[in-house]
């Protein structure tokens, strides 16, 4: 099989692995921190401005595969600090609207590139 993948412009990979692989009609995208910006800006200590960036991130990705937020089905949240959950959430529900996908949140003991929110989706064309 061949993969069907898709990479966004502005989003850098912090290892070997895709944006996102389509398979059938969903569209699995890889867990994105704010330090997979290409610009590279350190956002440790707002988790607020992490989670935005994290966003922007994904939907680049989603853009790449010619979808939108509309197109989520699911989204998985790791913290490194459960404190944060709050402030997460309040950033989460400006970039979807009801009904939202369905959703996980779990704490995590670290994440790469000192990041301290990721965020992954599944879509479905």
């Amino acid at each position: 099989m061949v993969r069907k993948t898709h990479r966004a412009k502005n989003v850098t990979a912090s290892g070997p692995y895709s944006h996102a692989v389509e398979a059938d009609n969903l569209i699995f995208l890889s867990g994105q921190t704010a330090m997979n910006a290409e610009t590279g800006v350190n956002l440790q200590g707002d988790i607020a401005e992490q989670t935005k960036q994290c966003f922007t991130n994904l939907f680049e990705v989603l853009d790449s595969a010619s979808l939108t937020h509309e197109d989520v089905v699911k989204v998985n949240v790791y913290l490194t600090d459960m404190n944060h959950f709050s402030s997460m959430n309040e950033v989460y529900k400006t970039y979807f609207n009801e009904p939202y996908p369905a959703r996980t949140c779990v704490a995590v003991l670290a994440l790469p590139l000192g990041a301290e929110v990721e965020i992954e989706m599944i879509a479905k064309r």
